[in-house]
């Protein structure tokens, strides 16, 4: 499946509530762009959890492109397609490997989020990418975290280090840092316990995390990656602001995006965290992660709306 498929299915729930409301704004053959319009399509926009600020600037966009004049949907959606591609714009943002030696990752996020999934996730495009990998169960706290991550592991055919119930996480990252060292596997991933962005005394203990495994490889985590749901819309938001500030996460990995109708909460993530995001989860399975790329997104955004619709960004 290529990448636009993957978006596509993924944004099915965000997609079909578009399609519905864009088709319903314009019953007539062509519209008038007044303040009624704009106030009808900003509640549009709004459903889909893109943020305030992006909805605003997409609305002002159409208004100094169009007001006064009757247009066509093809018209609209044209401009919303390449203000969401503005506003999404990214650097390409894949993983960021290792000089030499190991290529560290660190995943963390709140309860729930999708962590272990993704690292699932993760581990596949890896070892489909031939590497080696490494696995450290890092949450130490919750058995079925541990049981869950191993039972990934077999399934996929890479190697795992865990510890005994209760130990404390920054061992198990030493020692799966140690291990991936001395056993010259390409990629390491240590999990961690989710956590709350208000739990500071576990959000101190990312730090402590981090420490433990540049005792090892000093260049190390060469990720730090934040799983966000994306079923939580713009909630994910203050998760995002408030794990950076514990650890240096250095991007999104956005999980359960076909899950929801607020695949618009993407475009106000990008807006207001400053971090990229680098992959998204768009199904259940092991090789359902797609990178991502704001031009495929906003494409299979709009895909269904009719054919008239440009196919690429203008």
């Amino acid at each position: 499946m290529g990448l636009f498929d993957k978006f596509k299915r993924g944004l099915s729930k965000t997609a079909q509530l578009l399609k519905t409301d864009v088709r319903d704004l314009f019953k007539s053959e062509g519209r008038l762009i007044d303040e009624a319009f704009l106030d009808e399509m900003r509640a549009i926009l709004f459903k889909t959890d893109m943020g305030y600020d992006s909805v605003e600037q997409i609305v002002a966009e159409v208004a100094k492109n169009f007001r006064g004049r009757v247009v066509q949907l093809e018209d609209v959606v044209a401009t919303w397609k390449t203000k969401l591609g503005q506003l999404l714009a990214q650097d390409a943002a894949p993983i960021r490997y290792a000089d030499s030696g190991p290529t560290v990752i660190m995943v963390c996020g709140v309860n729930g989020a999708g962590k272990t999934t993704s690292i699932a996730k993760l581990a596949q495009m890896f070892v489909t990418d031939r590497k080696r990998v490494l696995l450290g169960a890092g949450d130490t706290f919750r058995a079925a975290a541990v049981e869950q991550l191993s039972i990934w592991a077999k399934r996929l055919g890479v190697d795992i280090v865990t510890g005994d119930p209760g130990a404390h996480p920054a061992s198990v990252a030493y020692r799966a840092a140690e291990q991936a060292v001395t056993g010259g596997y390409d990629v390491c991933i240590v999990d961690t316990a989710g956590r709350l962005q208000t739990q500071k005394n576990l959000m101190a203990e990312l730090t402590k995390i981090q420490s433990s495994i540049r005792k090892v490889v000093p260049t190390a985590p060469h990720e730090v990656l934040l799983v966000l749901d994306a079923t939580t819309g713009q909630n994910a938001i203050s998760q995002a602001q408030n794990f950076t500030q514990a650890v240096d996460c250095t991007g999104i990995v956005l999980a359960k995006l076909d899950g929801t109708a607020k695949g618009g909460g993407v475009v106000a993530i990008r807006q207001q965290v400053g971090l990229p995001v680098k992959y998204v989860g768009v199904g259940a399975k092991a090789d359902d992660l797609a990178l991502f790329k704001p031009e495929e997104f906003v494409d299979a955004l709009f895909a269904d709306i009719g054919a008239v619709v440009p196919a690429t960004l203008g």
